[in-house]
């Protein structure tokens, strides 16, 4: 009781601070900012803010947000979020995204990451080291077969930092998508291989096997997005991790990897990629494009006995 008491407590405030929130935002003092010098789209705005309360029927979390210059003070009030920006969310947890006001008067919050001084600096200090290692390696910068995969850090699609070295001890099939690509033959057909690689090393009893998807697009891509995208594929995210983070990783990454993308207006134009890494983070096999078998990367994921035939 308490707590519906200090919610309903908390809008009415944000209501107060600002008129209701299913009306124009004229009372909040809101300017007319040029999108061109924010980056930002017209009519969004970025926001940083902690979330102190989820209302997963409404889809909809509480945000205490800070002060968005030329647009609204500090307060507390409602955003509407995806299904997977909402399964992330945690109450306590510092976020920032960027918001838009609809013409029913909802306010949206999109593009969501996780503030957190411990993740972003481990993100941060790995990204560093990355763009070191590829600027020196120069023009061998691509990874052979029998090189080992590069060091990293991102974002999974829970929003938690995975490192490449999380995969040491494991057998890896890795690839780059992204979720807004809408070639059947390109990124959708890529992954129905990687969950048809899933689903046979399950049943095969296959312990110790991890997928990974790196996203092209870091900048649509976000967390929440990886999320949605899975669940609604009905993906099993056990062991297969869709990642995202700063631009420059991805682009280093891509360079060490030999993948070619090349952002065109809201298109990718992109090469394919599968990679196999073994226990010691090795390269050990490879397959371009997206016409390689599930049997190409399997019979070197299965344990021996199972590929061996019988006398």
């Amino acid at each position: 009781m308490l707590a519906n008491v200090r919610f309903t407590l908390v809008r009415l405030v944000a209501v107060a601070a600002c008129g209701a929130l299913m009306l124009p935002l004229a009372g909040c003092g809101k300017k007319s900012v040029d999108p061109a010098e924010t980056g930002l789209a017209e009519g969004h705005y970025e926001i940083t803010g902690q979330i102190v309360g989820l209302q997963p029927d409404r889809r909809t979390l509480l945000i205490d947000h800070e002060a968005i210059p030329d647009f609204m003070p500090a307060m507390v009030m409602e955003f509407k979020v995806s299904s997977g920006d909402l399964a992330n969310a945690v109450e306590g947890q510092r976020i920032r995204g960027e918001t838009y006001q609809d013409e029913a008067g909802t306010f949206h919050l999109e593009k969501i990451w996780p503030v957190d001084a411990v993740a972003d600096a481990t993100v941060a200090a790995a990204t560093s080291a990355l763009r070191e290692d590829t600027s020196i390696r120069g023009r061998g910068a691509y990874r052979e077969i029998g090189e080992n995969l590069p060091d990293f850090a991102l974002y999974d699609q829970d929003g938690k930092v995975v490192s490449g070295a999380r995969f040491r001890g494991k057998k890896v099939l890795l690839n780059f998508i992204y979720t807004r690509c809408p070639i059947a033959t390109m990124c959708p057909a890529a992954v129905a291989k990687m969950t048809a690689v899933q689903r046979a090393a399950a049943d095969a009893g296959v312990k110790d096997f991890e997928l990974v998807s790196i996203s092209f697009d870091p900048e649509f891509d976000t967390p929440g997005v990886l999320h949605t995208y899975a669940d609604d594929r009905g993906i099993d995210t056990s062991n297969y991790s869709f990642l995202t983070g700063p631009e420059s990783a991805i682009r280093d990454l891509l360079k060490q990897l030999g993948v070619i993308a090349e952002v065109q207006g809201p298109l990718i134009q992109h090469s394919l990629a599968t990679l196999l890494i073994d226990e010691r983070g090795r390269i050990i096999d490879r397959a371009d494009g997206t016409r390689w078998e599930p049997d190409q990367f399997l019979k070197r994921i299965l344990p021996r006995e199972t590929t061996e035939p019988t006398s």
